[in-house]
């Protein structure tokens, strides 16, 4: 029998692709994660999140993400610009995050390497490698 999440904190979740969302939120709910997600959609967007300015403003600190999920491709400001602040910020520099992308250009993928240990790329939002990834972040189900 599945179990589903017990973990307090949520998922940030940075798309701008409306279809994307909607087939992360499907494989999240199959696989019986059911933290809350917050989803972001352009760079600028998430960092507000995390920082509790913008519309998030008096969102606090807390909980913190249990994962960023964070596409390459993004408007205002991509995603490695956004996982670069990430890794600046000492508040933020050890969240986990998760590179997504459909680009094959290896440079994308080097470059975010080496913006820090805990940032992995993923080929797909729906990627059998990165739910079964999130066993490590402390989530249950079918993971």
């Amino acid at each position: 029998m599945n179990q589903s999440t017990t973990k307090d904190g949520g998922i940030l979740l940075v798309e701008d692709n409306p279809d994307d969302v909607a087939m992360t939120l499907r494989a999240l709910k199959k696989n019986n994660i059911n933290n809350p997600v917050v989803v972001a959609r352009d760079g600028l967007e998430a960092l507000d999140y995390l920082a509790g300015t913008g519309s998030f403003a008096g969102r606090g600190q807390t909980p913190a993400p249990l994962v960023i999920l964070l596409d390459l491709k993004l408007p205002k400001l991509d995603g490695l610009g956004v996982l670069r602040r990430i890794r600046e910020d000492s508040r933020t520099s050890l969240f986990p995050v998760v590179m997504l992308t459909s680009s094959k250009e290896e440079q994308d993928l080097i470059a975010s390497y080496r913006l820090g240990p805990t940032a992995t790329s993923a080929n797909r939002w729906t990627s059998p490698s990165l739910l079964r990834r999130c066993a490590n972040w402390g989530f249950t189900g079918s993971c």
